[in-house]
């Protein structure tokens, strides 16, 4: 980075920092994703755990945009007491792919006390770029996620069922065909207590069907 790029970054770190209102924090932060400088990353991360929401979606989808990139610096950055700046950073990592981020969201997705959190990381499962891995670790990562995935169809929160019906979906249409989702899908589409959770298990099977 030159000393123009270095000065220019500075100034707009230093204007989030000096943010004096809530949309003036929300104009700084989006003037730094938007210079999408990877000396930027951190305050970005930081910015998941402002009382802003507005800020915060901006930052998630700059730090979606930085790509890869922004990976290492999330991992070594997440906050373990801030359950709102945890729920965001791991929307991010979710919306990037990137599966050296697995073990981090199958710990959230299993057990997570936060339920965003949990929510955001089930989801995400099913939607990890296989194609980033070395071709011997795909299989077993994507047993771990069915494993898990299919754990969360049990939980006792409607929301994370549903959620873990969304990861399995997307699993699913990146996976040779799997009896075990299809089976589950189908119990739950008959037997599940929430109509929300029944619906979105026949989508799931018709969206499976269809691609078949």
């Amino acid at each position: 980075m030159t000393a123009t790029n270095s000065s220019s970054l500075q100034s707009l770190i230093h204007a989030i920092d000096q943010a004096g209102s809530s949309e003036q924090l929300i104009s700084a932060v989006q003037a730094l994703a938007a210079a999408r400088q990877e000396a930027g990353i951190p305050t970005l991360i930081r910015a998941l755990g402002f009382n802003n929401a507005g800020a915060a979606a901006i930052a998630v989808r700059g730090l979606v945009e930085m790509g890869t990139t922004a990976v290492k610096p999330l991992l070594e950055l997440l906050d373990d007491y801030n359950y709102g700046a945890r729920a965001w950073a791991i929307r991010a990592l979710v919306g990037i792919g990137d599966p050296r981020a697995l073990d981090v969201l199958l710990a959230a997705a299993e057990a997570d006390f936060a339920p965003s959190v949990r929510r955001a990381a089930t989801k995400g499962l099913g939607f990890l770029q296989w194609q980033l891995l070395p071709d011997e670790q795909v299989a077993l990562a994507q047993k771990q996620v069915l494993e898990s995935l299919l754990k969360i169809t049990e939980d006792s929160d409607w929301s994370l069922r549903y959620a873990a019906i969304v990861g399995l979906q997307a699993l699913a249409l990146a996976l040779p065909s799997s009896p075990e989702t299809i089976i589950r899908l189908q119990q739950m589409s008959e037997t599940d207590t929430d109509r929300a959770v029944q619906a979105r298990s026949l989508l799931a099977l018709k969206v499976l069907a269809d691609a078949s």
